[in-house]
């Protein structure tokens, strides 16, 4: 059975992590320069009757050739998983459809991605677009090419002085009087209000689309990825590298 694209996907991650970290340790071995050093020593005494002294040693604990060889090993396991990935992805492709309808054709898979996070991108953004208050009745000004609601007329008050009887005049006495304010309608405030927000249908009927559109593209990456892997010659980057 081929492999396919998506499980070359599927361990590359877990084959890079590894193999970091294989190198790392290398790399960390690489700088301590007294793993690479031993010695044999023994000791002779002078004469039969002079003290003996044990012999001593010390073992290499690195070697070079060890150490670019594990190296090598691990970098060229990586190396060929990642070339079997990119050499497919070359000729990886599918259709974009959303109801029979072509949208991107032959998209490699690279692209399919990038319009994945693009558009995941605008369906946030379309949702945080306000809507028109649906309390209102809206109409589309062409004029303006805003939406403008139905005109609303509200009267505005002033107040005037005026005075008022509180005792009527007398033979003996005259009438006694107090101003007092009242509010009296001064004019109307005739309002038009308007808007740049989206009508709620519209909006979901965009978010809709983008969704579908959305889901049509994880189809074209899945199906792209089930493109047999492309065979490859092993990765020879060491070979050259170390060839004497």
């Amino acid at each position: 059975m081929a492999l396919k694209l998506n499980q070359v996907i599927a361990v590359e991650k877990g084959v890079k992590a590894r193999v970091y970290g294989e190198i790392t340790n290398l790399n960390k071995l690489a700088q301590k320069p007294d793993l690479f050093n031993g010695l044999a020593r023994t000791y002779q005494s002078k004469g039969d009757d002079d003290e003996k002294l044990p012999d001593e040693r010390k073992r290499v604990q690195a070697s070079a050739p060890d150490l670019i060889r594990s190296f090598a090993n691990a970098a060229t396991e990586l190396m060929t998983v990642t070339a079997r990935k990119d050499w497919t992805n070359c000729v990886a492709k599918a259709d974009v459809i959303v109801d029979g309808k072509t949208i991107v054709a032959a998209a490699p898979v690279s692209y399919l991605l990038f319009l994945e996070k693009q558009l995941t991108d605008f369906h946030t953004f379309v949702g945080n677009i306000p809507v028109l208050d649906e309390s209102e009745n809206w109409t589309f000004d062409t004029n303006s090419s805003l939406f403008k609601s139905d005109q609303t007329s509200t009267h505005r008050t002033k107040k005037i002085a005026k005075p008022i009887v509180l005792y009527p005049a007398t033979p003996e006495h005259p009438a006694q009087t107090q101003m007092i304010g009242e509010d009296v309608i001064a004019g109307f405030w005739n309002q038009v209000k308007q808007s740049g927000a989206m009508p709620k249908p519209k909006k979901l009927g965009l978010l809709a689309r983008t969704e579908a559109l959305l889901r049509a593209i994880k189809e074209a990456r899945e199906a792209a990825n089930g493109t047999d892997v492309v065979v490859t010659a092993p990765v020879a980057i060491f070979d050259h590298l170390l060839e004497e």
